[in-house]
């Protein structure tokens, strides 16, 4: 059984909290089963988004896998905005953290997996 999506964001929230990165959830989603969206923004404009992994791609139905939205590049904070606007129109429960790092760190280990 997976772990609730709040108190998935909690934990995630004390990591980020414990390396000194400011992290502020910009959409709360069902606490539940909500869908986590974690933007990284590097602060000069760019950002990376991270969403869940699609279905039968991860090994393991307990744990969360994450993948980039964009690959490997870097896009503006209005191309995040928009895909983060399409996805709300699918799923209204989904919830919206914001990572404010300069080194551009996701925080997720080996969870993030190549997309």
């Amino acid at each position: 059984m997976r772990v609730k999506s709040e108190v998935w964001v909690k934990a995630y929230l004390r990591r980020c909290h414990a390396e000194g990165v400011p992290i502020v959830i910009v959409r709360r989603g069902d606490e539940a089963a909500g869908a986590i969206f974690i933007c990284i923004d590097r602060l000069d404009g760019t950002v990376s988004l991270y969403g869940p992994a699609p279905t039968g791609s991860v090994e393991s139905e307990t744990d969360r896998r994450w993948v980039s939205c964009f690959g490997s590049r870097w896009v503006s904070v209005a191309e995040a905005d928009r895909y983060l606007a399409r996805e709300r129109e699918f799923d209204p429960d989904l919830w919206i953290l914001e990572v404010e790092d300069k080194g551009g760190r996701h925080f997720l280990g080996d969870s993030a997996i190549e997309g």
